[in-house]
């Protein structure tokens, strides 16, 4: 399988693409240039931009709510965009200034799961962090570069990526609980190096891999069952979208603070699309309990643009 360039415009960083249901819009996020960016895919499968939003930070993703607001992971703090526009910032949830948060998504039960990256290079303890409301849980804390995250259509599994390790983990979840047990590994690449993830209505994962344009199809016994390239190295995250959840989305960079190598590779920063023959599942939403919670009705003071 061949992706085909979708987008006329090319990103920094995109990453972290989510498709809205409710609205038939898809969203994702440029993370160097601060912008969560909303996008309507036509008939031909290709991506028109539609409204961004820009804050003064990095962005790490953009999470839907059962609320119709936007969750967005803005460098050490959540943010929540109401319908209006109008934005409210949570507090941080960690205080040293040489991490960022990176992705992010809610979990079947409603929580929301977000993890973290190093700004000042090698770290072997970044987080990821479960939050439900004032309760914030950390999951992991061993990380070298927090990464993608799913879930198995049934919420009993549960998917995440170290990316430095190169290692996708695996764990037992609980969706009435919200919780998840010890992880053991599922995969681990030998080339490239695994970042954005979803799943697939079969349960099969499908993995981004940087620094090898491509991405690959495991199924649930760890095993490479396909394989989509993709004329950008840097590819960065995936997911389904479209009406009927069959038109694969993949984001892919053209810049990493200056450090990308993408001479001969012009369409390096855009939106990929293809069709795999598979379906997705719908996003799950972040509940209204995890934003009441967690998110003041008072702005903290935070510039959120």
């Amino acid at each position: 399988m061949i992706a085909t360039p979708a987008t006329d415009r090319a990103f920094r960083l995109a990453e972290g693409p989510v498709w809205d249901d409710r609205t038939q819009r898809l969203l994702w996020v440029d993370i160097l240039a601060g912008d969560v960016l909303i996008g309507s895919l036509g008939d031909d499968d290709r991506i028109s931009i539609v409204d961004e939003l820009h804050f003064p930070t990095m962005v790490g993703a953009v999470a839907l709510t059962e609320a119709d607001d936007l969750l967005v992971a803005a460098l050490d703090r959540l943010v929540r965009v109401s319908p209006d526009g109008s934005r409210r910032a949570g507090p941080p949830l960690f205080e040293d200034a040489r991490r960022r948060f990176n992705d992010g998504k809610a979990d079947p039960s409603g929580r929301y799961v977000v993890g973290t990256m190093s700004l000042s290079g090698h770290s072997s303890a970044e987080q990821l962090f479960r939050v439900h409301g004032a309760d914030v849980e950390v999951v992991d804390d061993d990380l070298t570069l927090s990464n993608g995250l799913a879930w198995t259509s049934d919420g009993s599994r549960m998917y995440s990526v170290d990316t430095l390790t190169a290692v996708i983990r695996m764990r037992d979840h609980d969706s009435t609980a919200g919780s998840s047990g010890e992880w053991t590994p599922f995969a681990t690449l030998d080339a490239g190096s695994p970042d954005g993830i979803c799943i697939d209505a079969e349960d099969h994962l499908w993995v981004a891999v940087w620094g090898e344009g491509a991405v690959l199809r495991f199924s649930p016994d760890g095993a490479v069952v396909d394989r989509l390239d993709v004329a950008a190295p840097f590819t960065s995250s995936v997911a389904f979208a479209g009406p009927d959840l069959d038109v694969l989305v993949i984001t892919t960079a053209s810049d990493d603070h200056g450090t990308l190598d993408v001479v001969g590779y012009p369409d390096s920063g855009r939106l990929f699309t293809a069709r795999p023959g598979v379906r997705g599942v719908p996003s799950a939403r972040v509940a209204a309990s995890v934003l009441d919670g967690h998110v003041p009705a008072v702005d903290d003071g935070m510039p959120v643009g």
